[in-house]
């Protein structure tokens, strides 16, 4: 089985990313895997009823592409455990605004995973995003990635995990201390 990073813990990958095959087709709902699945925001989009229908919102997670539009997912938090980002490839950095407004606009609280081109180099920086679980590329060592969550001690500028800017917060702490 697959592993991911989740909350900064080296967990097993129970999700099953489902994506279009060669010609673009997608499985019925029928035919898709047993278990968890994370499914295209398009296939959400059309087969809503019957995947709900047919799987408890513990087993259905939906993922959006880099120029998907995060408001159009923002009605169904409620029946998703799951939301994935798509990184197609690691310059495209599409996926952190979109990861920023499920978290700052639209309030998303359940776990929010990158997935696709998902490299150490940017483990901190999706997580300041409000990411909190991530598969890292499959050809990439899990455990070196890891080490990307403690590599930086002070972060300068303001984020999903850390409002205030680092001179905001130092003003903050003199007026404290006077």
């Amino acid at each position: 089985m697959a592993l991911i990073i989740k909350q900064r813990e080296i967990v097993e990958d129970n999700w099953q990313v489902v994506r279009a095959a060669e010609d673009g087709a997608l499985p019925e709902v029928g035919a898709l895997p047993v278990g968890k699945v994370l499914v295209p925001l398009a296939y959400w989009q059309a087969q809503r009823e019957a995947l709900v229908a047919s799987r408890g919102k513990d087993e259905l997670g939906v993922w959006l592409a880099p120029d998907s539009e995060p408001a159009d997912i923002a009605a169904d938090f409620d029946k998703l455990a799951l939301i994935g980002v798509d990184f197609p490839v690691f310059r495209d950095g599409r996926g952190f605004s979109i990861g920023r407004l499920l978290r700052e606009r639209y309030g998303y609280q359940g776990e929010l995973r990158a997935i696709g081109d998902v490299l150490r180099d940017q483990l901190r920086f999706h997580e300041r995003c409000g990411f909190d679980s991530f598969a890292v590329r499959a050809d990439k060592d899990i455990n070196d990635a890891l080490k990307a969550f403690t590599e930086f001690t002070v972060q300068y500028q303001g984020a999903f995990d850390e409002p205030s800017p680092l001179f905001r917060r130092r003003l903050a702490q003199q007026g404290a201390a006077a």
